[in-house]
Formats: structure tokens, sequence, C-alpha cells
């Protein structure tokens, strides 16, 4: 099969390569691959610094979520079928969607939201996931609570507004002029444009913020959240308490806790909590966001469809922080 590779860490070049079709595990299902999206965690494992959570072997393909159509299913398989339109975000350790086929387990897909393009689908996963797991499972937001969600425009953003307003929050968001009117569309009730305005001068008593960014943004969240409140990062690093959580063992725990001193301070100094998401794929989940896509209280936000072979200049643009919603590659 076709796929894009890299053979080692750093700023490299995706490579199209012919690589062995993935063997079928007996829970697994063989799906052929019509989309997949482009994401942040895509550069960041190509450049290593996922490292401390996960290594890979080389070789590797990139990609993360997909959506496509099941070609052959495992012995133990229950849920599917072939011949069923699917998507899913593929395991941490068996990524590569980048790719025209990946066996991935069954309980790491769903089936295709039925008012869904294939391009549509593969940009739901991994923003849909982390955004519900961020919004209802760590942070448990109720109607009428105050969030803050940065980088409304972005891949993440664009879900996560849509999420939060189905729960009955208020919502506020950061971006810049270009991207007011689409999170507007989007619902947010109070947005802020990052490049003239200070979120931190303007916010004040809030519930949650969901971070998506990272270093100073972070650090200055602290200052809008009520005392109580949660903030969720998946832009930040991970603490001591990610670190138990996720088995990381004593020695990588001890350096997570050493790298995020001046964060646990702020906890303390605030009385706010922080939380690492490293989001878990979950075709239970997925199933739940594919109600609420043919419900159409979700819709998907796409920036630019880019051709398999330019999967490269996808990359780029992903990194270039311009895109306005999810970046996809058409495989098929």
């Amino acid at each position: 099969m076709k796929a894009m590779i890299i053979d080692r860490y750093g700023k490299v070049p995706l490579k199209l390569a012919d690589m062995p079709v993935p063997t079928l595990g007996e829970n697994d299902v063989l799906a052929e691959i019509f989309a997949a999206s482009i994401n942040p965690v895509d550069f960041k494992i190509r450049d290593g610094k996922l490292r401390m959570l996960i290594k890979y072997d080389m070789p590797l393909i990139l990609g993360n979520d997909f959506s496509g159509v099941v070609k052959q299913v495992g012995s133990r398989v229950k849920k599917f079928k072939v011949g069923d339109e699917i998507y899913g975000r593929a395991v941490k350790d068996r990524i590569g969607t980048f790719a025209e086929y990946i066996a991935i387990d069954e309980d790491a897909i769903a089936l295709k939201p039925k008012n869904l393009s294939f391009e549509e689908a593969a940009s739901i996963p991994l923003v849909g996931l982390t955004s519900y797991q961020a919004l209802h499972d760590i942070l448990k937001l109720s109607a009428g609570q105050k969030v803050l969600i940065h980088a409304g425009s972005g891949g993440v953003g664009t879900f996560a507004i849509q999420l939060a307003k189905s729960m009955g929050a208020y919502v506020a968001t950061t971006t810049s002029e270009a991207g007011f009117q689409l999170v507007k569309n989007l619902g947010a009730d109070l947005i802020i444009n990052y490049r003239n305005e200070d979120f931190a001068k303007i916010l004040q008593n809030y519930d949650a913020v969901f971070d998506t960014i990272g270093g100073k943004t972070l650090e200055k969240s602290f200052r809008v959240v009520k005392s109580g409140g949660q903030i969720v990062s998946i832009a930040g690093l991970p603490n001591a308490r990610f670190g138990k959580e996720y088995g990381a063992g004593f020695f990588k725990t001890s350096l997570f806790r050493i790298a995020t001193l001046k964060i646990t301070k702020l906890e303390k100094q605030y009385n706010v909590k922080y939380t690492y998401l490293f989001m878990k794929p979950s075709g239970e989940q997925l199933s739940i966001i594919t109600d609420l896509m043919e419900s159409e209280k979700i819709k998907p936000v796409i920036d630019r469809i880019f051709p398999f072979e330019d999967a490269q200049k996808a990359i780029e643009y992903s990194e270039s922080g311009r895109a306005k919603g999810k970046i996809i590659l058409k495989i098929k």
C-alpha cells in the first residue's frame, strides 16, 4: 500500500513509500482509508516531542484519525462488518492513517455519521474526542457555567465551542480578526482578539479554561478562573498527577513534577486545578459524537482539503497556524 512515512525524528519531510498492508489482529478491522486529517500532534510526533510518553519504531507512518470503509474483520470482531462506513482515532501505539489501509481495534472506531462526507467525517475524531474528554469528562461543564476556549478558530476550538454550547455553557474564546466571524457563527458568546486585547484583563470568575496553546497563555489563564475552578490543557506540559495516572514510572513522573513547578505554584496560588489531557481513543464516545453530528448540533469546519500526494504541504500549512478549522488529506 502507499503511505506517507518518516524514517527518523526531526523536521524531516514526509516520504511517499510502499509499505505492507497492516496485519489484522483478532479484535481489529482492516479499514480502507478514504480521508485523514492533519493535527498538530502529527508534527509533534515527527519532531520527537512526545518521546517521553511514547516511542515509535522507524519507518513510521504518520496520521492519527481517518474515515473509510471496513474491508476485513478479525475473528472476534462483533460490532462491525465488511462494507461499514466508519471513522476513528487510532490508538497511540498503532497510528498510521496517512496510508491506504489501517488495522484498528474495533473499540477505537464508530459508524460514520450518515450526513457527513468522508472528508467531513475524517475531520472529527481527534478534535471531537479531545473536546469531549476535556469538557465532559474532566471539566464536567454544566448549563450556565462559563468557559474560556483558547484558539477558537482552530481545529479543536471550532469543535469545542459547538460542544460547549450544546452543553449549555457560556463561551468566551480567543481568535484573530480573521477568525471573528467564524467563531461568532459557531456560537461564541464573547470573542477576544488576541492580537490587540488581553484576555486576562477582560475575563474574571470563569468556571473553566480549555487551553490549546500552552506557554504564557496557559499561565495567564489562571488569572481568569475563579477559586475552585479548573484548567485543562492539551498544549501544556504533563505534571506529576498525569504521570501517576498514566503509569509513566517514578523517573518520568519526577521529571514531569520538576518541569511543571511553576504550574503547580499557580495551582496553589489561585486554588485552580490543572489537568494535562492526553486524549484516549474511544469508539463509544465517538458514537455519542456521531449522534451530535447527525442531529446537526455540531457541524464540521474544514479549512482546506489536500490530495494525498501533497501531505507534506498539508503538514506545512498546519504548522503555519493559519488554518481556520481542519485540514484534510483526501486519500481515495
